[in-house]
C-alpha cells in the first residue's frame, strides 16, 4: 500500500481502535469495590482480576503480538476483536468469581490488538512513521487515561456490568471500521510458531538500537509506575490531605503528556531522535529534582506531572518511532521485545517505589525516583554520542 493512500480516516480508525482495545485493562480498578459487593467477595479477593488482566496483557505481549509478522496483520487484529468482545460479554453475564478471574486474564490478553495495530501503522506509512506512530499511541495513552473516569461514571449511574457491556460493543463498532477501512498486510515470516518466537529473541542481538531503546523505555516506565503509585499516598497524608477527586486532578493533567506525543513523534521523523531523547529525559529528570526540592509544595507537584508526563510519553514515541526503522519484516517481534522489556520496567519501578514507602515515605520515592531517571539519562546521553559516529557503523546499529 502506498503512503498516499494511507488516510488521516485510517490513522484515525486505528488510534481509536487501539485506545479502545486497551482501555478495558484498567476499566475494573475504579469499581473493584462495586465487583466485590456483588459477588458478595472481599475487596482482597477481587482485587486479584486487576492483577490478572496486567498478568494477561505481559503473556499476549510475547505470544501473540509476534503472529503480526507471520499472520495477515489486518484478520489478526479482527479475530483478536471478536474474541475481545465474547469475553467481555462473558464478565457481564458471569456471576462466578473464578469464572471472573479467568476472563479478566484472557480480556488483558486479547487488549494487545493494540500493540499489532502499531507495527501495522508503522509499515503502512513509512514517510510520516514516527508522526502516525505518535498518533496511534496518543489513541493508546487516552484510552488509559479516560479508562478510569468511563468506568466510574457508567457504573455509577448504571451498574458496572455495563462498564462490560458497553465495551464490548465500541470493540465490535471497531472491528466493523477496521475490516471495511483498512488494507490487508500479508505476513512477513514463513516459518513455524516456535521459530517465531526463537527469531523474537534474536533480535535482541541483531540491533543494538532494540536493546537500548528497550532499556531506556524501562527506566522511564519504571520511574512513572513508581511515581504514580507512590503519589496517591503522598498527597492524601499531611500536610495535603487532599481527597480522591482532588488528587484525580493531577491525572486530568496527565492528558496533556498525550496530546504531546504526535509533535515529538515528528521530531523523529526528521532525523532527531537521539538529540529528541535527551531533552525528553531531561524534563523527567527536572520533574523528578523538583518534587525533591519541594516536597511539600502542590505547585511542584503540578509541575511535576506535566514534566514527567510529557517526558515519558514523548520518549516513548521516539522509542517506537526509531526501532521502526529497522527491519520492516520483523517490526512485530521486534516491537514484542521492546513493548515487554518496557511492561517489565514499570513492573519493577511498581514493586521499587512501593517499598521504598514502606521504608522511608516519599523521601525514599524521590531518592528512588532520581536513580531511575539518572540511569535513563545516561542511556540516552549514550545514543546521543553514538549518533555522531553513526557513518563509522553497519546500517543496522545506527541510532
Amino acid at each position: 500500500m502506498k503512503n498516499k493512500r494511507f488516510s488521516k480516516f485510517q490513522i484515525g480508525v486505528m488510534a481509536v481502535s487501539a485506545g479502545v482495545c486497551v482501555a478495558n485493562i484498567y476499566y475494573n480498578q475504579p469499581i473493584l469495590k462495586e465487583i466485590a459487593l456483588s459477588l458478595h467477595a472481599s475487596e482482597g479477593d477481587i482485587g486479584i482480576t486487576s492483577v490478572l488482566a496486567q498478568a494477561g496483557y505481559g503473556f499476549g505481549l510475547f505470544f501473540l503480538t509476534p503472529l503480526g509478522d507471520k499472520t495477515n496483520r489486518k484478520k489478526l487484529i479482527l479475530v483478536l476483536h471478536a474474541a475481545l468482545a465474547a469475553a467481555l460479554l462473558g464478565i457481564v453475564l458471569i456471576s462466578d468469581i473464578t469464572g471472573i478471574y479467568i476472563i479478566s486474564f484472557l480480556i488483558g490478553l486479547l487488549a494487545v490488538a493494540a500493540q499489532v495495530i502499531l507495527p501495522m501503522a508503522a509499515s503502512l506509512d513509512q514517510e510520516n512513521r514516527g508522526k502516525t506512530v505518535g498518533i496511534i499511541f496518543t489513541g493508546i495513552l487516552i484510552g488509559i487515561l479516560a479508562a478510569r473516569v468511563y468506568s466510574g461514571y457508567i457504573a455509577e449511574y448504571l451498574g458496572w456490568r455495563y462498564v462490560y457491556g458497553i465495551s464490548a460493543a465500541m470493540v465490535a463498532v471497531m472491528a466493523f471500521m477496521i475490516y471495511f477501512s483498512l488494507p490487508d498486510v500479508p505476513a512477513q515470516f514463513r516459518g513455524n510458531y516456535p521459530q517465531l518466537l526463537k527469531s523474537t529473541f534474536a533480535q535482541v542481538r541483531r540491533f543494538a538500537l532494540l536493546r537500548r531503546t528497550a532499556l531506556l523505555g524501562a527506566l522511564i516506565f519504571g520511574a512513572f509506575c513508581s511515581f504514580w503509585t507512590n503519589l496517591t499516598f503522598h498527597l492524601s497524608g499531611e500536610p495535603f490531605n487532599y481527597s480522591a477527586d482532588a488528587i484525580g486532578f493531577f491525572g486530568v493533567l496527565a492528558v496533556g503528556g498525550a496530546l504531546l506525543a504526535p509533535y515529538f513523534g515528528k521530531m523523529a521523523d526528521k532525523g532527531n531522535a537521539a538529540r529528541t531523547q535527551l531533552i525528553t529525559v531531561s524534563m523527567i529528570v527536572a520533574g523528578v529534582v523538583c518534587i525533591m526540592l519541594f516536597p511539600y509544595d502542590v505547585w511542584s507537584f503540578v509541575v511535576a506531572v506535566l514534566l514527567l508526563d510529557v517526558g515519558v510519553q514523548a520518549t516513548q514515541v521516539t522509542n517506537i518511532a526509531l526501532i521502526y526503522t529497522l527491519d520492516e519484516k520483523a517490526h512485530s517481534r521486534i516491537n514484542t521485545i521492546f513493548m515487554t522489556t518496557y511492561f517489565v520496567g514499570g513492573a519493577l519501578g511498581t514493586l521499587a517505589g512501593v517499598q521504598c514507602w514502606r521504608i522511608g515515605g516519599w523521601q525514599a520515592v524521590a531518592w528512588q525516583l532520581l536513580i531511575w531517571s539518572i540511569l535513563a539519562f545516561i542511556v540516552a546521553a549514550m545514543g546521543y554520542k553514538k549518533q555522531a559516529f553513526a557513518k563509522l557503523e553497519p546500517a543496522e546499529e545506527r541510532v
